[in-house]
């Protein structure tokens, strides 16, 4: 049995259905493929330009290559497989400020809801947004609900009725869309002022008791913001500050500001925010390609327009989450509603003492908050946005101050509900470096604009050039390293000053025939991850299959070589496989890793999950890869019987040079029973090390075994 202070291993199946490690004689093309996400004035004074009525929802949306037959995902609570724990909270802390949205009751309020959809590759490639149009239409609207849409952002629109050309105004009428401004230019949605306008105008046609806000696009959380425009992609994303600019102008106070896009739901949009609105709509983590489910939650507000706030977060957090564990069940997913007059009223004293508490632990104590770093809930790992659960980080912590401001988040927080896989997150993150350390200086001056107090600032800025301080491997460096062990079989660790594993510690000895390693414990007390690594020989160079975290300790905790040449394969291929993200909540845990792939000729990641209901794990979807964007794809999609998989790995020469991509094995058809499970990796030679990862991030690499 392990000791305590040991990594978590998957659990390893071994079958012995091998095709071996062999490339096909074709191999991909260079470069990524077309498309792909992972989701006068301005308008002018009145509608004097043609108006389009369009009914027939389904035919009008039904154009391109989209299925107008789209299943829309319905929202029966016996199927509930997500976490249930969750429970409204209608309370308000004393002393924070009135709502600004004062309701008429009794079903007299009239609402304006405002939807922002910049379609973008999520549109162009997969129709995500045509399908929430067709959503929306499928909705029971009251004449009292005004629905307008803001289209634009998007070079090929999967629908026969919005334009790809120019930015329009659409308002949902008779389960059909109306068009009330046809053409208001090609503008970059990322652009502060175009948002500015399109609710000025809203504001000003359609004046109502309630406006709503929704950001519909790709989303970066709080260094990056919201928004990718497929057709200016050069303009960027629109950062806090970008938002707060354009709210500022527009002049309209929310009753609601949802984010129909990814990781928005951070500490620092809900400061932002809290001038310009009563709550905050957001997930903490990226969402699904489908995002929110809107018909039911639609329907049920035209019921009521007098309906609660929390009331209505409920219900598209509900009909969010239903639906995501329905289409694909192995995301995390998450959203929460914040009240942002009693998080600006609790929250930033007790960030503020959290925060100089952290500081004076960094150099007192660095280990202590590294690893709380470490263990709190992270989101978009692969990403590296450096977003956590802030709950969770301030628990962590274990201090005064760390408790104080959790118990104000949870406050705060007023209904939260995350997938089954979905430990550890509160309804709130924030940016803490550990894997961007360039993002800090960006965060600062977000943080200024936006009126953060200087504490957490100052906070992040202690860490992350304490880590810097205890850290000097770099991506190369990493490659070098690992090449001259693969020929040389030599071991040196990072040429710290002050290394926490000793390089003449990093080699294996051999009992009774078996290849272990010794650690101290304090040793593995710093270690906060540990992979394994394995290249195969063909006899011209390295397939690099990838990181895995499988491992197995002896009964005197020493750590023994897998010698037994299995690596993890899918129907029996073996495939390059990256472990990213390991879990843990007491005995739960949920293990996460993808593999490059592509998918009916796109390139793409599966994902897979293993966890204590799979261990031997299963493929939750698959992520499109993104062009260069700040933000990040709200693009897990599931996998259909019938599509095809083409595996890639990366071959390098045995110095170390990258060679080219190849394909691994013969294109595979996905059924409906794919397996995961370990397997021969053929006959030539492989070479296995491990690599160690310390509270300073900094990688420690074994010395490499030839099998």
């Amino acid at each position: 049995m392990a000791a305590n202070n040991r990594p978590r291993s998957r659990e390893k199946y071994i079958t012995n259905d091998s095709k071996g490690v062999a490339r096909r004689d074709s191999t991909p093309q260079s470069g990524r493929p077309q498309g792909g996400p992972s989701r006068g004035a301005m308008i002018g004074g009145g509608i004097s330009l043609p108006v389009l009525l369009i009914m027939a929802v389904l035919y009008f949306l039904g154009g391109g290559s989209v299925d107008p037959s789209t299943t829309l995902y319905q929202t029966d609570s016996s199927n509930w497989t997500a976490t249930s724990s969750a429970r409204l909270d209608t309370t308000v802390a004393e002393g924070s400020r009135d709502k600004y949205t004062k309701l008429l009751g009794d079903g007299r309020d009239t609402i304006t809801i405002m939807v922002y959809m910049c379609g973008t590759d999520l549109e162009s490639r997969s129709g995500m947004a045509t399908n929430d149009l067709k959503e929306m239409a499928a909705a029971s609207l009251s004449d009292q609900v005004n629905l307008l849409i803001y289209t634009g952002g998007c070079a090929q629109w999967r629908n026969n009725t919005v334009s790809s050309q120019t930015n329009q105004i659409y308002k949902l009428e008779n389960g059909g869309l109306r068009c009330l401004v046809p053409d208001d230019g090609a503008k970059a949605m990322t652009s502060p002022d175009t948002l500015t306008a399109f609710i000025k105008w809203s504001a000003a046609q359609y004046p109502a008791d309630r406006y709503d806000l929704i950001f519909w696009d790709h989303g970066g959380g709080s260094i990056s913001g919201y928004g990718y425009d497929e057709k200016f992609k050069n303009a960027g994303s629109m950062p806090l500050s970008g938002i707060a600019a354009a709210l500022k102008g527009a002049g309209v106070l929310f009753d609601f500001i949802g984010f129909d896009a990814c990781l928005m739901a951070t500490a620092e949009t809900a400061l932002m925010l809290d001038d310009y609105g009563d709550y905050l709509i957001a997930s903490e983590e990226t969402e699904p390609g489908i995002g929110w489910y809107y018909t039911d939650w639609l329907t049920a507000l035209s019921n009521d327009t007098s309906m609660p706030t929390t009331e209505i977060a409920r219900h598209i957090i509900d009909d969010f989450t239903v639906a995501c564990a329905r289409a694909v069940s192995g995301q995390k997913t998450t959203l929460s509603v914040i009240d942002l007059a009693e998080f600006s009223h609790t929250v930033p004293d007790r960030l503020n003492g959290f925060a100089q508490n952290v500081r004076s632990l960094v150099s007192t104590d660095y280990s202590t908050v590294s690893n709380a770093r470490y263990h709190a809930r992270e989101f978009a790992q692969s990403s590296r946005i450096d977003q956590v659960d802030l709950v969770n980080l301030a628990e962590n912590v274990a201090s005064t101050e760390g408790n104080a401001l959790a118990n104000a988040l949870k406050s705060a927080v007023k209904y939260n509900r995350t997938s089954a896989n979905m430990t550890n997150a509160y309804g709130v993150s924030i940016y803490f470096p550990q894997q961007r350390k360039d993002y800090v200086e960006k965060a600062a001056g977000e943080y200024e604009y936006i009126g953060m107090d200087d504490d957490y600032t100052d906070c992040i800025r202690a860490f992350a050039n304490t880590q810097a301080a205890g850290q000097t491997t770099t991506s190369a460096q990493d490659i070098m390293t690992v090449f001259n062990l693969l020929t040389s079989g030599r071991n040196a660790a990072p040429s710290t000053s002050e290394p926490t594993i000793q390089p003449d510690e990093l080699v294996w000895q051999s009992n009774d025939g078996t290849a272990t390693l010794s650690l101290s414990e304090d040793e593995w007390d710093s270690v906060l991850s540990l992979d394994l690594a394995m290249y195969y020989d063909d006899g011209s160079g390295y397939y690099d299959l990838g990181l895995d975290n499988v491992f197995d300790f002896d009964d005197d905790d020493r750590l023994i070589a897998s010698t037994d040449r299995t690596w993890i394969a899918i129907n029996g291929q073996p495939v390059a496989y990256y472990h990213t993200d390991t879990t843990e909540d007491g005995d739960d845990y949920t293990i996460t890793g993808y593999v490059p792939v592509r998918l009916n000729g796109d390139r793409a990641s599966l994902l897979l999950v293993f966890d204590n209901d799979n261990p031997r794990g299963y493929i939750a979807g698959a992520v499109y890869e993104e062009e260069e964007a700040d933000t990040v794809a709200k693009n897990l999609t599931g996998l259909t019987p019938g599509d095809t998989l083409d595996f890639l790995c990366s071959y390098y020469s045995y110095d170390g040079d990258y060679k080219e991509e190849v394909l691994l094995g013969d294109a595979m058809t996905v059924t409906d029973d794919m397996q995961i499970s370990n397997v021969d990796v053929g006959s030539g030679d492989v070479r296995i090390l491990y690599r160690f990862t310390d509270i300073y991030s900094q990688h420690y690499w074994t010395e490499s075994l030839k099998l």
